[in-house]
């Protein structure tokens, strides 16, 4: 055994090296075709997650595919691919996504448009185009129309509140503005 193992794996280790394939060491080595020198000029970071705790304990949490600070106010970032998640004390979880955000750190709000889809643990699927929502607490906000979905029924309405209620300290989701709901009761167990 102490003779035969090793020229095994001598003869492994030629005939690795006769089978190989030929290599040209003249060739240049492939690189990714990129323009450096725009990449070096642009500021940004690839796959950036922003995320704060709200005084009450929720958590609030961003990732997009991309973001890159304003030139102009380094606090002010754009961000391209957004999805957010806040999971409340109250057990609550809420998944966002969006086309893109104009976030602002100094002042702890992410401003969401394009194709903006809600979706929560408690059965509600709302669409909307644009949802202004805050990092440092529980807040959410449509100035325009949503569409979805819910426990009730279908719903449309002209706007949308996602805030903490200042007397019981609970999660409130507030339709107004013109609300058109189709109620769908649910089936009875017999």
């Amino acid at each position: 055994m102490k003779i035969i193992l090793p020229l095994a794996a001598l003869g492994l280790l030629s005939t690795l090296f006769l089978i190989s394939r030929n290599f040209d060491p003249t060739k240049s080595v492939p690189v990714a075709q990129i323009d450096l020198e725009r990449r070096a000029h642009e500021q940004g970071a690839t796959n950036p997650v922003f995320a704060g705790v709200t005084s009450s304990g929720d958590q609030v949490m961003f990732r997009a595919k991309s973001a890159q600070p304003d030139q102009s106010d380094p606090a002010h970032l754009k961000a391209k691919v957004v999805t957010a998640q806040m999971k409340l004390i109250a057990g609550t979880v809420i998944d966002i996504t969006s086309e893109s955000a104009d976030m602002n750190q100094e002042r702890g709000t992410a401003d969401l448009e394009g194709n903006v889809h809600i979706t929560t643990t408690t059965g509600y699927v709302v669409d909307t185009d644009y949802l202004k929502t805050r990092i440092d607490l529980l807040y959410a906000e449509t100035p325009g129309p949503v569409s979805g979905n819910g426990p009730p029924g279908d719903l449309a309405a002209g706007r949308m509140v996602l805030k903490t209620d200042e007397i019981s300290g609970e999660p409130q989701l507030l339709f107004t503005d013109g609300v058109k709901l189709l109620y769908k009761p649910g089936k009875s167990k017999e």
